[in-house]
């Protein structure tokens, strides 16, 4: 008897936020003018830092 085949389970999309990197860059203020000093990386908040477009 043959052995099936097994096909791979489909690749789950990338978020559309991150890029599926699940890191977001947020610019940092300090002072009362608020004024933007630079960049920090952060957990992306629509995928929860797994990369892979939310379901629903």
């Amino acid at each position: 008897m043959a052995t099936k085949k097994k096909t791979p389970a489909p690749a789950a999309p990338s978020c559309p936020v991150c890029q599926g990197s699940g890191e977001v860059s947020r610019t940092v203020h300090v002072g009362r003018k608020r004024r933007a000093v630079g960049e920090q990386t952060g957990l992306c908040l629509n995928c929860l830092g797994s990369g892979e477009a939310p379901t629903a």
